[in-house]
């Protein structure tokens, strides 16, 4: 007489099964999260010499060996990791000038993020340098908390912060640790 054994193995295998369902845990979202291309960059432009206008007047020249586009991210930004050369144009066409060894522009917040080497040049040739300066597009206004120098035709100040408006004609060292008065 043969016995067999088959409930056993069946209920063994709906077992694992079962094991097998709720051991995967992850949503969708987490699976996509996976694929390497959700992270990569949505668009590449190199040689990146714009020109911006407003009511035809020139206002913005923005010269850059190479941007990424991270729109694709929840939280989107523009990356420009080889540096940014930026001429500013006043209403009297007066230039600022600012350069930085890397930029980085927050869509949602309009943010821009200035790192490394940042040189700040008006038009009077008053000149800040950092190694790190944050522009806050909706309020017009300048600042970091990295230490600074202030160059002006006066003074040179250092410091630890600093704040102003965009045309750097309110600028302000926070915490000077030392100034230097220039006669010529």
């Amino acid at each position: 007489m043969k016995t067999v054994y088959n409930i056993p193995f069946k209920n063994i295998a709906l077992l694992f099964v079962a094991a097998m369902f709720f051991s995967c845990n992850n949503t969708l979202k987490e699976v996509q999260d996976l694929d390497v291309g959700s992270h990569a960059p949505m668009s590449i432009a190199k040689n990146i010499n714009t020109k911006y206008t407003d009511s035809g007047r020139l206002t913005s020249i923005l010269i850059s060996p190479k941007m990424l586009n991270f729109t694709n991210r929840e939280f989107p930004f523009y990356e420009f990791p080889q540096g940014i050369d930026l001429t500013l144009f006043d209403d009297k066409m007066n230039k600022n000038t600012v350069t930085a060894d890397k930029a980085i522009v927050y869509s949602k917040t309009d943010l821009i993020d200035l790192q490394g080497n940042v040189v700040l040049t008006t038009a009077t040739n008053d000149t800040l340098f950092t190694e790190q300066l944050f522009y806050d597009q909706n309020k017009e206004w300048l600042f970091t908390n990295f230490p600074v120098k202030f160059r002006t035709k006066d003074y040179l100040t250092n410091g630890n912060g600093f704040d102003s408006n965009k045309n750097v004609t309110n600028a302000q060292v926070l915490e000077v640790t030392g100034r230097i008065f220039i006669d010529e």
